[in-house]
């Protein structure tokens, strides 16, 4: 089944499967794995040290000492991870759903997971929240399966994957008390060894770095600068959109409503008041799973509402599984034909959701967006290459490192590049005409590439207070100032590069 699934991912992948490095992918996972490569260095030298812990790179680089540098190889593993995640979450459901339908249901929970428009965006990306989906998928298998030494296991990799898996943890131990009356020390060991995997690669980061997680820019970007109860409670209905809502995630919540509803009807309506039905073991399975589920979700919306500067969807990804079942049980409480509907649809919709951008801000590495964007900077990259020029190149972040850094996939040689904190207005002040020869300016910000909500003054106004957003500087501005002359521009499904000279 892993295999199959691998290959059918690969296939599905087959026109991604050698793109460049996308944004974080270049800005760290893939320097972290490339010097894990060559020196076998657990904290990266070659990027920023962000605390994270090194299971990730310790992957993809012992994928590439096998089989070859190259995107494509990093990319090939890590489909496998994700394969490995849709069958743990098939397993997941039917090991509880016993009903008679119960393997369908977790095929249909497994396939939604394979085709919602961030999993199958992530499948191929060398982020670290995939690698933890997998491993806290396996975790709670371990855990309703009592297999203490497999959580241990299962639970560790998680935290190696990703510092917050720990979160999960409490979690645990909150069901893991519940059953108290069947669990030996040996088991509590087992649910505690995480924990001393996570404080131990802390130990060891502050020992090489000075720094208990990341360094000082990144605490406060990530911690110290979300502390504010309004900005919680906006990052909150934003993680319950993301998890809940986009991607048409909306049409399988809407059903799981309605199967949920349908189901207490019925109950209320057989349960003879104040008593409550006896429970057989694959009920009890199914009960823990729903509290695990429902304690998992609940965890990563909160911390992910109180912790990290930027919202990006994908660190939801580990509740992704579980919310999946979860939502699969509540919706075939409907008739048969109807949940199959409600799942088929959500199926089309999904793919569909590949190629659709929503209608909120929403990251381009949350459906195939950045692939989009890579492709239109590879194309920008090579004309700028082409052109045989010394010239001085004026842009941003991520743009910086692809033309610099022949690695990433984009340049075969380092031009020269002048470095702006971003596009914004301010960013500009102290640019002078003199300074650069050509402007490389792109849509960074998905509200760049359309009309839609962030225009509504309110929401800009709540934005750049609590999230630091700053709208990017039409181009007319920039030519009125440094009476700039277009040379060249590239376009690709809405997002444009646009290379001026000074």
């Amino acid at each position: 089944m892993l295999l199959g699934g691998w290959a059918a991912l690969v296939l599905a992948h087959y026109r991604l499967l050698c793109l460049p490095y996308f944004w974080d992918e270049a800005g760290y996972y893939a320097l972290a794995a490339v010097d894990f490569y060559r020196q076998h260095l657990l904290i990266p030298h070659s990027t920023w040290s962000l605390g994270h812990t090194p299971l990730g790179a310790v992957y993809v680089g012992t994928a590439w000492r096998l089989f070859g540098l190259s995107p494509c190889v990093a990319r090939v593993a890590m489909l496998l991870m994700a394969a490995a995640t849709v069958v743990a979450t098939y397993e997941l459901g039917s090991r509880v759903f016993r009903r008679p339908s119960g393997r369908e249901m977790a095929a249909w929970a497994a396939l939604l997971l394979a085709v919602s428009p961030l999993f199958f965006a992530q499948s191929a990306m060398l982020h670290i929240d995939l690698p933890a989906a997998l491993f806290i998928t396996l975790a709670i298998i371990a855990l309703l399966e009592r297999r203490m030494a497999l959580f241990a296991l299962a639970g560790s990799l998680a935290v190696l994957s990703k510092e917050t898996s720990a979160i999960f943890l409490p979690v645990a131990w909150i069901h893991a008390w519940r059953q108290r009356r069947e669990l030996r020390a040996i088991g509590w060991a087992g649910l505690l060894s995480p924990m001393l995997v996570a404080i131990a690669w802390t130990v060891y980061n502050h020992h090489h770095t000075g720094f208990w997680t990341g360094n000082a820019q990144y605490l406060q970007y990530n911690i110290y600068s979300t502390l504010n109860p309004i900005r919680f409670l906006l990052s909150l209905a934003r993680r319950l959109y993301q998890l809940l809502l986009g991607g048409f995630g909306w049409v399988l919540t809407v059903g799981a409503f309605l199967g949920l509803r349908r189901q207490r009807r019925r109950e209320t309506g057989t349960q003879i008041p104040g008593e409550a039905p006896p429970l057989d073991a694959s009920a009890a399975k199914l009960r823990d799973l729903l509290f695990l589920g429902a304690g998992l979700c609940t965890s990563y919306l909160l911390f992910h509402s109180i912790v990290g500067g930027a919202l990006l969807r994908r660190y939801l990804l580990p509740a992704f599984p579980v919310f999946y079942l979860g939502a699969i049980w509540c919706l075939w409480e409907l008739p048969r034909r109807l949940a199959r509907g409600f799942s088929a649809a959500a199926a089309v919709l999904f793919v569909a959701a590949w190629f659709l951008n929503g209608f909120y801000s929403f990251e381009f590495e949350s459906n195939l967006a950045y692939a989009d964007f890579v492709r239109l900077h590879q194309e920008a990259a090579h004309y700028l290459e082409q052109r045989g020029e010394d010239a001085r190149i004026l842009t941003t972040w991520p743009a910086t490192g692809e033309l610099t850094q022949p690695f990433l996939g984009y340049v075969t040689r380092p031009l020269r590049v002048i470095p702006i904190e971003d596009f914004g207005e301010t960013s500009f002040i102290e640019v002078r005409p003199e300074s650069f020869d050509l402007l490389y300016l792109y849509s960074r910000k998905s509200e760049s590439l359309r009309k839609g909500i962030m225009q509504v003054p309110l929401v800009q106004q709540l934005n750049r207070r609590y999230f630091d957003y700053v709208p990017q500087i039409s181009d007319d501005v920039l030519i009125d100032h440094f009476h700039l002359r277009l040379m060249k521009a590239f376009e690709r499904h809405g997002q444009w590069v646009r290379i001026y000279s000074n």
